[in-house]
């Protein structure tokens, strides 16, 4: 049976390969963008497969009001991915109070307004499937991306506690953690900070580091595949990273973290009186 798919961000990216993955399988997408005239190649050849819907997941009633439009068209939700997003460039003490606010409303707070909204289809229907689009920034953190790191590290502590609190509704939530691939996540779609002179040689430092860290960029289109595999997989996985440099990136972080709570285990015991 075809599933019906609610996916924020489409216009281009990951949301988009995911909505013409979904669509040339004969699933039924409602497609959000804050621009739906990029989807307009998508809806001449899917035609009424595809529902393009404008939306800006910062206002929460637009979220909500585009959900009940998916419902209304569709009749239920099968997969809600919330995909929307961008990076936010800058130290810490270089991001402005508005930057970081823009950052998780976005990033963050944009998940939850959809996420609240698609819950009470689901639990309606006895399933659904919630996708959240984290990163190897969800988990582990760098320099000149903070404010980013701080959007999807909540991301990713209010969905383990959804997934939790879901799962007796046969709801199951998925967070997807890609590595660097070649979207325009660090290119128009990103935003930076206005640097300040003292941190200018760090700047080129952290430069170079990302480049060596992050070796080759994955291929976008290859991700369609794999999210048809998430989506059907009988019993999805909490977390998955998309690529194959994430999983190095997170054991050598994980290790450190262990090590250094052993060390001190005693002090924590001392703490506890």
């Amino acid at each position: 049976m075809s599933k019906v798919w609610f996916i924020t961000g489409t216009s281009r990216g990951f949301g988009r390969e995911w909505a013409t993955a979904a669509l040339e399988r004969g699933d039924r997408v409602a497609a959000t963008a804050r621009d739906v005239d990029s989807l307009d190649d998508l809806k001449a050849k899917y035609g009424d497969a595809i529902l393009p819907i404008a939306l800006d997941v910062n206002d929460r009633e637009a979220d909500f009001a585009a959900v009940a439009q998916a419902v209304s068209t569709f009749g239920r939700i099968d997969i809600a991915i919330n995909n929307a997003g961008y990076g936010q460039f800058g130290f810490i003490e270089e991001v402005s109070e508005q930057e970081w606010r823009d950052q998780l409303e976005t990033n963050l707070f944009g998940a939850v307004w959809v996420t609240q909204a698609v819950l009470p289809i689901m639990r309606k229907q006895g399933a659904g499937h919630i996708i959240q689009v984290s990163s190897i920034g969800g988990i582990s953190a760098f320099p000149l991306v903070g404010a980013y790191h701080a959007s999807k590290w909540a991301l990713e502590g209010f969905s383990q506690a959804l997934a939790q609190e879901v799962a007796g509704f046969g709801i199951h939530v998925t967070l997807i953690e890609p590595g660097g691939f070649a979207t325009d996540w660090g290119g128009s779609s990103a935003k930076r900070a206005q640097q300040l002179d003292d941190y200018q040689e760090l700047h080129e430092q952290v430069a170079e580091a990302r480049k060596s860290r992050m070796g080759a960029a994955g291929d976008p289109t290859a991700t369609g595949a794999a999210i048809l595999k998430v989506v059907d997989a009988e019993e999805p996985p909490l977390r998955i990273f998309f690529g194959a440099s994430p999983i190095d990136i997170a054991k050598a972080d994980y290790e450190k973290r262990i090590a250094l709570w052993e060390q001190w285990q005693p002090v924590s015991i001392e703490a506890q009186g």
